[in-house]
Formats: structure tokens, C-alpha cells, sequence
């Protein structure tokens, strides 16, 4: 992922699971489009990006 911390083995990267919260407010969305994002990768998403 060009060295961008990314999400376990997804190939999605930190910035793009927080622009996908954007684009699916409702999580139940992001899980069909995405359904291998779990709930703890999106919390930890979260928390790496507050922490920069």
C-alpha cells in the first residue's frame, strides 16, 4: 500500500476506510459493500487517525 498503514490484509489503507465512513454514513452499507471490514477495523481506523 506504498507504505501507508492500511487495515489487516484488505489492501484498504487507514485514509480510505475514514473516507468510506464518509460516503456510507450507515454502516450496514459499508458492510455489504465491504463485508470483510469488521467493526474493530473501523475503530481502529478511527483511532490511528485521531492519534496523527
Amino acid at each position: 500500500m506504498n507504505g501507508q498503514p492500511s487495515i489487516r490484509n484488505l489492501r484498504l489503507t487507514v485514509r480510505r476506510v475514514i473516507e468510506l465512513l464518509v460516503v456510507y454514513p450507515n454502516r450496514e452499507e459499508l458492510r455489504q459493500e465491504f463485508p470483510k471490514l469488521e467493526d474493530e477495523d473501523i475503530q481502529q481506523a478511527l483511532i490511528f487517525a485521531s492519534s496523527k
